[in-house]
């Protein structure tokens, strides 16, 4: 979905709340990986994979220049045989650190093992978010989730593709809580060297 269709497609949707709800998924997932300058896994379940949302964040993250929001597609039926950004396997889950973030794409019920190596990542530091369809046992194990609910106007590819172009987008407000202070030092230096508005 290009620029042009999702721009149309926010037009439908306006006064509805999947806008600001999309907006504030989005806002999440990129002030969790820019705040550590990457480490995002993508995975889907084992009937799902989500290779479109992977392309999707692949592009917004040239576009965008912000190269945190490239993911690992991390994936279930993966082999050593193929190409090295298709052979990461569910393994990568279980390694998966503190600085890192697990976003998840369910469909439908995710099953009892990723749901137990999403679970490894979060005791383990990870920032697990969710796009689901609003499972009980996934949901309550994520730090954000926006769920989809099969009984709605829209589809799951649908807010995929929300998301993804909302992550892509400069204007998003910085996240909550603490930043770090090379971070703070970093904004106040573009702040003081920005040329001065021209003024007509």
């Amino acid at each position: 979905m290009d620029a042009v269709r999702v721009a149309l497609l926010r037009e439908v949707l306006a006064g509805t709340e999947w806008l600001g709800a999309t907006r504030r998924f989005a806002g999440t997932l990129r002030g969790s990986v820019v705040s550590y300058g990457g480490g995002l896994l993508l995975v889907g379940t084992a009937e799902h994979e989500p290779w479109h949302l992977a392309a999707h964040l692949v592009d917004e993250a040239a576009w965008s220049g912000t190269p945190e929001l490239s993911p690992t597609l991390v994936r279930h039926g993966a082999r050593a045989s193929d190409p090295a950004h298709l052979a990461v396997g569910l393994g990568r889950l279980s390694a998966a650190r503190r600085g890192e973030t697990l976003l998840v794409v369910s469909p439908g019920a995710p099953g009892a093992g990723l749901l137990e190596r999403v679970h490894d990542a979060r005791r383990a530091g990870a920032v697990v978010l969710a796009l689901d369809a609003g499972d009980d046992d996934l949901t309550a194990m994520a730090h954000e989730a926006l769920a989809v609910p099969q009984d709605t106007d829209l589809d799951l590819d649908t807010v995929q593709h929300l998301v993804s172009a909302a992550a892509g987008e400069n204007a998003l407000p910085a996240p909550r809580g603490r930043r770090r202070f090379r971070d703070r030092l970093s904004r106040l230096a573009d702040q003081l060297t920005a040329p001065p508005p021209v003024r007509w």
